[in-house]
């Protein structure tokens, strides 16, 4: 999962059965069904209240209780959720009569066959939560997960094959990576495959095109907010990007892969969660264009290798009724972070430059942020830590990605890299059908870079919190770092552009905005009189307010419910330390050569 703020399972066969514990702590397993079916129905009706309907069809094999689960988590959103909350209206029917059905803890629901019978249970879902993980509505769309909606028998094996039949408007277009079997039927092998694939339904923009032999979708809502220059550039920024991808892996797992994006001006950023072939994105419309969102997008197609493919043995078969909880976060979504970086300088989308800036931009992020260790970090994500801990393992993890790749392509003369980790990763544990640990990769980079190479790398800086070896490490792919300290004007808002202006989504508390009044959900329109959207703001505050004191006034000029007011505030400075990442013209040949490498993928 990837988030940006602008203030951000083809899965491995390894069905188990999941055991669920009743109230009383005995273990329960369902009774066996067959020919499960799914029936999702979404329409105008439904859109107007923000629900959509579902049915699930099975054979009941004898009269023994059915015990029938939902999911508490979608897998890339390390948060329990508890999707069972947004079930309404359950019924279990046989034919025209009802059945018997009670709950036995707060997201199984037991039902009680008469006999062998078909059976089906029915229950409207509210979808009106704008996240990635769960499922949101308007009065023609629908975007919904499987986690959310499909359930499951409690403590049998998740290998059962399924159907799902999709009932909506006739101009309405339904989008996601499942397999057609007929007009409006879709296919899953198991279960995993079955809630791994998002779905969207509605009034939305669609259209395909074929990348290296494989065909790619991309669907956006709501109809006409991506259309022109803004959707040929990402089309064209999927075509850059795939082929330095997949050279890390050597291969392309999927026939089909499907981008569904949301625009919508409540979404304060952006923000996007992977699948196997697919991934659902929602973004503020000023992403459009954005290189923001080609940096997602990279981010979330590389996670179809690494997380969804190549995963810690932890996640490795997903279970959905409790966390799963790893050290290896900062692996799977720190490393992709670097990757999805890499993947657009090396598709030539951005410059050497830019990749120096994001470089620069996440030693910026880590700084601020309480000394942690991945691993940590890895770990306590479940448990939303209130220190700011919480998602540390993308930035810092991106900057182990950079020094790993670095240094094993130092101690290697150039002639192995980070991707031949990667790679043989994938090899040895995605096609084996097993999860890696963290000895795995350890292995991995002894059997490309020698046994002697990066020894404390991981008790200092992964396992440990000694700061990152910036300087020097950089030094030895012909790059300098520069720490430059600043006392500069600090206004404590976080803002978001929509198609209203410039609001305000946070005030830090203490601070000059807060010290004036600055609300949430305020416009900001001007800073000591200079428009907040004149091109030349900076050059303007400069040079009326470059040699003003702390404490000089300043005024703010917000909109608020329609109104406007000026709101007598002061002048205030804090320290800030900006970080620099650049080329160094004397590099030795050695070092030119390694970070070329990088930059190639060479």
């Amino acid at each position: 999962m990837k988030a940006s703020q602008i203030s951000v399972i083809g899965t491995i066969a390894l069905a188990m059965p999941t055991v669920g514990f009743a109230q009383n702590g005995a273990p329960v397993r369902s009774a066996p069904i067959t020919d499960i079916a799914y029936a999702v129905r979404f329409d105008r009706a439904s859109g107007e209240s923000n629900t959509l309907h579902v049915d699930m069809h099975f054979d009941a094999t004898v009269s023994e209780p059915v015990l029938l689960s939902l999911p508490a988590w979608t897998p890339g959103a390390y948060e329990i959720s508890n999707f069972a909350r947004n079930v309404l209206n359950f019924q279990a029917t046989s034919g025209t009569r009802n059945l018997q059905w009670d709950k036995i803890d707060f997201d199984t629901w037991r039902v009680i066959p008469t006999d062998a019978q078909p059976v089906t249970i029915s229950f409207d879902y509210r979808a009106d939560s704008l996240d990635n993980a769960m499922a949101w509505s308007t009065s023609d769309f629908v975007m919904f997960n499987g986690t959310n909606v499909f359930l499951y028998p409690e403590g049998t094996d998740f290998g059962f094959p399924a159907t799902v039949t999709v009932t909506t408007e006739s101009d309405w277009h339904v989008a996601s990576g499942f397999t057609v079997t007929q007009p409006g039927t879709f296919a899953a092998s198991d279960y995993h495959e079955l809630v791994d694939k998002p779905v969207f339904i509605g009034h939305m923009d669609i259209d395909s095109a074929s990348v290296n032999g494989k065909w790619y979708r991309l669907a956006t809502y709501p109809s006409g907010a991506m259309t022109g220059e803004g959707r040929e550039t990402l089309w064209e920024q999927i075509r850059d990007m795939m082929p330095p991808m997949a050279a890390v892996f050597g291969e392309v797992p999927w026939e089909t892969y499907t981008t569904l994006l949301i625009f919508t001006e409540e979404s304060p950023g952006g923000s996007a969660l992977e699948h196997s072939n697919s991934h659902v994105g929602i973004y503020n419309p000023a992403f459009i264009g954005n290189p923001l969102l080609a940096s997602i997008t990279a981010h979330e197609i590389f996670h179809a290798w690494n997380v969804k493919r190549l995963r810690p043995a932890e996640m490795v078969p997903y279970e959905y009724s409790r966390p799963q909880a790893t050290p290896l976060l900062w692996l799977s979504e720190g490393i992709t972070d670097y990757y999805a970086d890499l993947a657009l300088v090396r598709g030539n989308i951005v410059p050497p430059q830019v990749f120096y800036q994001l470089t620069a931009g996440k030693i910026d992020e880590v700084a601020t942020i309480a000394p942690v260790a991945l691993e940590d970090a890895s770990l306590s994500t479940w448990i939303d830590p209130i220190d700011g801990t919480r998602y540390v393992y993308y930035p810092k993890g991106s900057l182990v990605g950079l020094l790993i790749d670095i240094l094993i392509r130092d101690v290697s003369n150039n002639r192995a890299s980070l991707d031949d980790v990667l790679g043989a990763l994938y090899d040895d544990t995605y096609h084996s059908g097993a999860g890696f640990t963290t000895e795995d990769f350890w292995d991995q980079v002894a059997a490309v870079a020698g046994p002697q190479a990066l020894q404390q790398f991981h008790s200092r800086y992964i396992d440990g919190r000694d700061v990152l070896p910036y300087q020097r490490t950089l030094a030895l792919a012909g790059l300098l770092y520069a720490a430059d300290t600043a006392m500069v004007p600090l206004f404590g808002i976080s803002s978001s552009q929509d198609s209203l202006g410039m609001r305000v989504i946070e005030v830090t508390p203490g601070s000059a905005a807060e010290e004036a009044g600055v609300e949430e959900d305020d416009y900001l329109l001007r800073i000591g009189g200079i428009a907040i959207d004149s091109p030349t703001f900076v050059q303007e505050f400069r040079a009326r307010f470059g040699r003003a004191p702390d404490g000089a006034d300043l005024e703010l000029t917000v909109r608020r419910n329609g109104s406007v007011f000026n709101l007598p505030g002061k002048l205030r400075y804090g320290e800030v330390v900006n970080h620099r990442v650049v080329e160094d013209a004397n590099a030795s040949p050695k070092a030119t050569r390694i970070r070329e490498g990088i930059l190639s993928g060479r």
